[in-house]
């Protein structure tokens, strides 16, 4: 028994060096990046609540840090909000079938070093770019309206 916990302090104390190594450089093109002075819980909670609010549904939502907790691993927050909306979701079918993959766009929410959080998205419209070729203006038109809202819903977030 000595030996597994000896070997898993060990294992925890090779995790943190690198996961503190790893690289924290936000692409830029598409990507909308909010560093806050909020922590983690205060973001994940202020989201939740200004996706309510902008009249959105959370769809899906997952995140390493409690799977790695109950693994005896302890890794700073890290959660992923699928957001979306069914009348969004008919309408783009309605014009694409394959852009529903796309479906939920996710808010990236992350814990940092120094206990802050980081509110981080692709945008609707860099999302969908891939499918608006062929679906046409009407698509592009969905996107920027989601657009809109997404940057709404990180504001209100921010502001909360």
């Amino acid at each position: 028994m000595r030996t597994l916990l000896k070997l898993s302090a060990l294992g925890l104390t090779l995790l943190l060096p690198a996961y503190l190594a790893a690289d924290v450089r936000w692409p830029g093109e598409g990507w909308e990046v909010r560093p806050t002075q909020m922590s983690y819980q205060e973001l994940l909670s202020s989201l939740g609540a200004a996706i309510e609010a902008e009249e959105m549904a959370v769809v899906t939502e997952v995140g390493p840090t409690e799977a790695a907790a109950n693994r005896g691993v302890i890794i700073p927050g890290n959660r992923v909000v699928g957001v979306f909306r069914n009348d969004y979701a008919v309408q783009i079918l309605s014009l694409s079938v394959p852009a529903m993959i796309e479906a939920p766009i996710r808010f990236y929410v992350t814990e940092n070093e120094d206990g802050s959080a980081t509110l981080s998205w692709k945008t609707p419209s860099h999302v969908f770019a891939p499918y608006i070729e062929q679906a046409g203006p009407e698509l592009e038109a969905v996107a920027v309206e989601l657009d809109e809202i997404f940057a709404a819903i990180a504001e209100r977030s921010l502001s909360e």
